[in-house]
Formats: structure tokens, sequence, C-alpha cells
């Protein structure tokens, strides 16, 4: 293996964003770039074309990438190996419990219950999986196309 491919890592994580290739996902990979002059390191956002033909993931998925060992397509230079963490559902990896935003569910459910719950709090033991309203309100499944006009009468519902 070669210095500049164990460099770049074989194995990645990226979140699924909309797409419009056929058995393949786009994925958005956030990595850290030097700035040489503030001696900082920034964020910048890399897309990646990954090899999905069982569609796996849907719009929001964090998933886990393995980059291929030769491009199948001049997009296409990765395949998708599973999705880590559906969209709402983090998983911290450390302790095994779910996660919103920077706390853990178990600590706002005894917070709540020792301050009295909301009557407007969302319930996530009693929620359901994703993917339960699909065709109802949930159209992530529906094969998305680029709009090139605006209607009055908004008839591309499932345009990017």
């Amino acid at each position: 293996m070669s210095a500049t491919a164990a460099g770049r890592g074989l194995l990645i994580l990226g979140r699924c964003v909309p797409c419009l290739k056929q058995n393949a996902s786009k994925f958005k990979v956030r990595r850290l770039a030097l700035d040489r002059n503030l001696l900082m390191y920034f964020s910048e956002d890399e897309f990646i074309y990954a090899h999905d033909p069982e569609k796996m993931c849907k719009e929001g998925d964090v998933a886990l990438v393995q980059e291929l060992p030769q491009k199948m397509t001049r997009l296409i230079s990765h395949k998708v190996l599973r999705v880590v963490y559906p969209l709402g559902d983090i998983t911290d990896p450390v302790t095994g419990k779910k996660v919103m935003q920077d706390e853990y569910r178990d600590d706002m459910d005894e917070v709540s219950r020792l301050y009295g719950e909301s009557k407007n709090a969302f319930k996530y033991k009693e929620a359901r999986d994703r993917g339960w309203q699909e065709d109802k309100k949930d159209f992530s499944h529906h094969e998305s196309y680029v709009k090139y006009h605006e209607f009055e009468d908004d008839d591309q519902p499932y345009a990017l």
C-alpha cells in the first residue's frame, strides 16, 4: 500500500445527501485542513459518490464508506458498507446510550421526571422507527430530480 493511500484512509464516515445517480449515494465528508499561515485547522467538506445498489442510505444517514481498489466510474470511487446512524437516532459509541444534541436521553428523562414532565415534550420511548410515514409525510425514498422551473402550483414535490 502506498503512503498516499495509507494517509487518506480506507474507511470513511459520511453523511448521505441527495443524489441523482442510479445505484449510487452521495456523501458529505468533513475533513480538517491546516492553514499554514494561521497554524489552525479548519473544516472542509468533500463530496464523494459511493456504490449503493440496495439503496441502504437515505438522506441524513451517517454511513461507513470504503474506498474501492479502483474507480467503478469517473465519479464512483467508494462503496457503502453499512448505515451506522440512521437520521435522528444517534447512539454514543462509548456508553451505548441514545443521545439528543449534547445530552443523553436517559438524563433528560430523569430531569423531566424530577421537575415535572411538559405536555409538549417529545416522547422518544413511544415514537415509532423512521420510515413508518413513507408516502404520507416522508418522501425521502422517492427518486429526486433537479428543479429547472418554478411553477405557481408546486407540482414538483421531489425536486432538489
